[in-house]
């Protein structure tokens, strides 16, 4: 019996991994395969369709990251293919749809707007993956993002297409509009400008029981009304940013304080040291 169990041991290949290891890379997989179909029903004009898998995209997206955390199997591949799967999905993906559905009335203008979202998202997240490793962040931009993140960039360069949705007028629907919806979108994120991220936001004991009844009344009126819902946080998300930038100023200005030196010790800076 003891030999028998030595052998299948020994059989057992090399370097095997559970199953588990893999659950995050795959939804980034299946991410991507959501960005992807968007393009193919874009090309069927069927847009409503196509803009459902990008936000199916964006929620698999913020999927991925918090199976990888509590699986604890973050790896250098996850990574690098999450972030591949969102330039497909976030860039490419969205600068085709709003071509295909108004952008391509121009023909070379639309192109280009398209082009630049496409672009700008690449290079967002480029730059996204040269500043994981760095440990010289600033304490500050725990708590914001660098101009707006791929997934929110996508929702704003689509929100006038879901914003058509409601009301079925002509005007969301012109090239104008979605051009400089575009191109408002492509630079801020490539921008520097901070803007809120909830990955650090936390609630107030008293004030739990009105963040539930609040989410209930986001939850109702989007199963009632999806499309304005979203177009409408899209808009607040947008309205959002002065204040975001004045935040992330007074953040900045709490860090650069001289911090007060014990008895015998030398003054000191309390930029970096993490205790906002």
């Amino acid at each position: 019996m003891f030999r028998n169990r030595r052998i299948r041991r020994e059989r057992r290949p090399l370097g095997a991994r559970p199953f588990y290891v893999f659950v995050p890379n795959l939804i980034t997989i299946l991410s991507l395969c959501a960005g992807f179909t968007a393009i193919r029903y874009a090309a069927d004009q069927q847009w409503e369709l196509a803009v459902t898998l990008i936000a199916a995209s964006i929620i698999l997206d913020g999927l991925d990251g918090r199976a990888a955390r509590m699986l604890n199997v973050q790896s250098k591949l996850g990574a690098e293919l999450d972030s591949l799967a969102d330039s497909l999905s976030f860039g490419i993906a969205p600068a085709m749809i709003l071509y295909w559905w108004s952008l391509h009335e121009v023909k070379g203008l639309g192109l280009a707007v398209a082009l630049l979202l496409a672009v700008c998202c690449a290079l967002r997240l480029a730059r996204f993956n040269t500043q994981l490793d760095d440990p010289q962040r600033p304490v500050w931009t725990m708590f914001f993002f660098q101009g707006i993140p791929a997934p929110g960039g996508a929702a704003v360069a689509l929100s006038p297409m879901m914003a058509s949705f409601v009301v079925d007028g002509a005007f969301f629907r012109h090239w104008s509009v979605v051009a400089v919806v575009t191109v408002f979108t492509a630079l801020m994120m490539v921008s520097r400008v901070p803007t809120f991220s909830i990955k650090k936001f936390r609630i107030e004991p008293g004030w739990q029981l009105s963040a539930l009844v609040a989410g209930a009344a986001v939850a109702a009126l989007f199963f009632a009304m999806p499309w304005a819902t979203i177009a409408g946080a899209c808009l607040i998300y947008v309205a959002t940013i002065p204040f975001s930038i004045s935040a992330a100023r007074r953040f900045q200005r709490r860090e650069d304080l001289p911090v007060k030196p014990e008895p015998g010790e030398p003054a000191t800076q309390a930029g970096g040291r993490g205790d906002l």
